[in-house]
């Protein structure tokens, strides 16, 4: 059944179809196949919609990011980092995928990473000259790199199901996650060299003033921070703060707004939810039937009759999770997968921490693995190109992290260093 359904959704990407309508037609012909009365597949589809605990935020963060975005806060952000990078090839890059590792760590969900800093970032990109895919693929691939990094919502649903320490595994993502942003990193210095991107020479007093410009917008990311982090607001609670704040700066401080423009503002930002909601109610639709098929579980059981040894079953493991990583959400990938994988694991002598990083690095990947990542079609929804640019674009970018992954998985003093020093 899954070689079939990803040849019909190839075909029909090539075609031209809509995404919605790629996903829509696989769920509908997935349960009709099971014989199943198709209102089973609406009410599937809204008791996951009404489950997410943080689908509610994506609205309000899909304006927020169309706020920075209509006003002049990329230019003065921008400048700021200019004047603070300006000197290093890939500057604005490195602040990009920084910028959106720890937005997604605080919204839990790389989706919204995409949606609200997609329009910010890539236009800075393609102002600076970066070439219009590698900015595609940067803004579509560090979109996941958070996960790892707390207060990661996938990291405390895994260490509940899992029954392992929060903090020990927060604290064993960080090098790994540092490890990802680098090659990345790298890889942007290798592509930027090769354009011969103009350099400017640094300068205290340009800094200076660029950080008085921008002193507004850098509120943004510290509340986040500090709000998020420290607990002291909820993220729905933030976005809605930050969407009036926002407001009041751009409109009343720097004036780059009008209070006439607004209401079209936020039309603009609700038909692009409104789409990604229909793409992701396509996308539960499918997910569902395939918990309910037991596909996953029938996948590890037949992986299971061929590991002899740990070397293969991380390999097997490596294997079965960027699959599942495309098929499923994270949050349905945590719970279905890791109480049958960590039997596995333990018989094997493998950590449950150093298994959680090796887990949700792999869900990072597999959010952009062809041809059904989940960030793939968003990523062309938000910025209106064809699917299979999005995939051209994110490949590059996928193969440097799955090369992460191959150091992650087999180096686990990566993972357990950090781990090891504050126990010890």
């Amino acid at each position: 059944m899954i070689p079939s359904l990803i040849i019909i959704s190839i075909i029909m990407a090539f075609l031209g179809a809509p995404i919605f309508v790629v996903l829509s037609s696989l769920s509908l012909a997935a349960y009709l196949s099971t014989g199943l009365p198709l209102p089973n597949m609406i009410v599937d589809i809204y008791n996951k919609f009404s489950h997410h605990p943080f689908l509610y935020t994506l609205p309000l963060f899909t304006l927020l990011g169309y706020i920075l975005a209509e006003s002049k806060s990329s230019s003065r952000i921008l400048k700021l980092v200019k004047n603070i990078f300006g000197w290093l090839p890939g500057g604005l890059a490195l602040v990009g995928l920084v910028t959106c590792a720890f937005f997604t760590a605080f919204t839990g969900a790389s989706g919204v990473t995409i949606i609200a800093l997609g329009g910010l970032i890539y236009p800075a990109l393609l102002k600076e000259k970066y070439p219009e895919n590698f900015s595609l693929g940067l803004i579509t691939s560090s979109g996941s790199l958070g996960l790892l990094l707390p207060p990661s919502l996938p990291v405390l649903i895994y260490c509940v199901v899992s029954e392992t320490s929060v903090e020990e595994v927060f604290v064993a993502g960080l090098i790994p996650s540092l490890v990802l942003i680098l090659l990345l990193f790298f890889y942007t210095l290798f592509i930027t060299k090769k354009i011969d991107l103009p350099k400017e020479p640094f300068s205290f007093k340009n800094l200076l003033i660029s950080v008085f410009e921008a002193k507004w917008d850098l509120f943004i990311p510290f509340f986040l921070i500090i709000g998020i982090g420290g607990g002291y607001v909820t993220i729905g609670e933030s976005a809605a703060l930050l969407i009036i704040y926002s407001l009041l700066v751009e409109i009343f401080i720097h004036q780059d707004l009008a209070l006439k423009e607004i209401p079209q503002l936020v039309k603009k930002s609700m038909v692009l939810i409104g789409g990604i909601f229909i793409i992701m109610g396509s996308a539960y639709a499918l997910t569902n039937y395939m918990i309910d098929a037991e596909i996953p579980n029938s996948i590890l059981n037949f992986m299971k009759q061929f590991i002899t040894s740990k070397i293969l079953f991380l390999i097997l493991l490596n294997i079965f999770l960027l699959f599942l990583g495309c098929l499923l959400d994270v949050f349905s990938a945590i719970l279905v997968a890791v109480p049958l994988i960590l039997p596995l694991a333990s018989n094997f002598g493998l950590s449950p921490v150093h298994l959680g990083v090796i887990f949700l690095i792999n869900l990072e990947i597999g959010y952009l693995t062809p041809p059904v990542g989940i960030n793939l079609f968003l990523s062309s929804y938000r910025f209106d190109k064809p699917v299979l640019s999005i995939y051209k674009a994110t490949v590059p970018f996928m193969f440097i992290l799955l090369i992460g992954l191959l150091l992650v998985t087999y180096l686990e003093s990566l993972s357990l260093f950090l781990v090891s020093y504050f126990r010890g």
